[in-house]
């Protein structure tokens, strides 16, 4: 096993990928789990040695622990911080309410992530354990949240965050039903050739959702054609998307956007075809950020309660603090369509 260097920096991650094992293998050999094989172990505790690796054991708390400071880890893989985010500037107003009421202070905290969604590094208020409780936010990958999880030994719930398999207290929205129930309506609208536009096949799984939700309402109402043109979750991609769907298949007459920035790009692009919205072209987003209702036309889209979510988060962690050994709970918000003026029957 070669030695990578002094360990600066060194991660749960790593000691994994030098040891050949998954994360998950990595984490149950450096906290002493019965079903590591007793090889395997060596090898994760010698890839450990090796790098440097500063091992926190996480101790299983049976006693109630009051909330005094909670930390908020959200994403930070751009120029524009999350905190600024339409989507999640809502859930941080959300979670400083809600901290307000409770009278809790707030840390916040940015991850710097790779372009494989990795982290970079980690903030000192993980690092020096200053909070009883974490809030993970937003798009991290599932390694990355059970990295986290390694370092502090306190509460953590997820919110808009998904790691299967893993017993974390989440809060999330209705994804699924959400994206059904605005593509049900383009179909009652009566159109029948119906494009997606915002998503991938191994998408978020928020989106992976809204991408089921889209098939499952075509198959109900009969509708055996779907029209998806895979792109990123932003405003350029999705401008470039439409653009490719509708060269392809000028017949759509409607399109459902992954989100509402999405919904603006198809919006952008549809016009520089020459296609007016809604007139010959239906558009529904996803999320009902303040842009949907000042574009032109107001855009129809699914109303997700942000500040909800950041609201119950808190109280899922306070819930959390209080009784650490109960079965971890996730909470799927429903959702509202907001019909507004971006939908008309299509021209017969």
């Amino acid at each position: 096993m070669t030695q990578r260097g002094n360990g600066e920096g060194a991660t749960l991650r790593d000691v994994a990928r030098l040891a050949g094992v998954s994360l998950g293998t990595a984490s149950q050999a450096l906290n002493k789990r019965n079903n590591v094989a007793p090889e395997t172990r060596a090898k994760v505790l010698e890839a450990a040695a090796a790098l440097g690796y500063q091992h926190q054991t996480r101790v299983t708390v049976s006693n109630p622990q009051p909330l005094s400071v909670i930390g908020m880890i959200l994403k930070q893989d751009g120029v524009m911080p999350m905190a600024a985010n339409p989507f999640y500037s809502y859930v941080l107003s959300g979670v400083e309410r809600e901290c307000q009421r409770m009278n809790l202070s707030l840390m916040f905290a940015s991850v710097e992530v790779d372009e494989l969604n990795c982290p970079v590094s980690f903030p000192p208020m993980l690092l020096d354990q200053k909070v009883d409780g974490i809030l993970v936010v937003g798009t991290f990958i599932e390694d990355t949240i059970l990295e986290i999880s390694q370092r502090v030994d306190m509460p953590i719930v997820l919110i808009d965050a998904y790691a299967p398999g893993k017993s974390f207290d989440s809060v999330i929205a209705d994804n699924l039903n959400g994206a059904y129930a605005a593509v049900e309506y383009l179909i009652k609208q009566g159109h029948r050739n119906i494009g997606l536009i915002g998503s991938l096949p191994d998408a978020y799984p928020s989106i992976r959702e809204r991408r089921k939700g889209y098939l499952r309402a075509l198959k109900y109402h009969g509708i055996e054609t779907s029209y998806i043109e895979d792109g990123q979750l932003n405003r350029i991609p999705a401008y470039d998307a439409t653009c490719r769907l509708l060269r392809r298949a000028p017949e759509v007459t409607a399109i459902f956007a992954c989100n509402d920035e999405c919904a603006i790009g198809v919006m952008n692009a549809a016009r520089e075809m020459g296609r007016e919205i809604p007139s010959d072209l239906s558009v529904v987003g996803f999320d009902d950020i303040d842009l949907a209702q000042e574009v032109t036309p107001a855009l129809t889209t699914v109303h997700v309660d942000k500040v909800l979510m950041g609201v119950l988060a808190v109280r899922h962690l306070r819930d959390r603090a209080e009784s650490l050994n109960r079965p971890a709970l996730t909470t799927a918000l429903s959702t509202q369509l907001i019909v507004r003026d971006s939908v008309l029957p299509p021209k017969r």
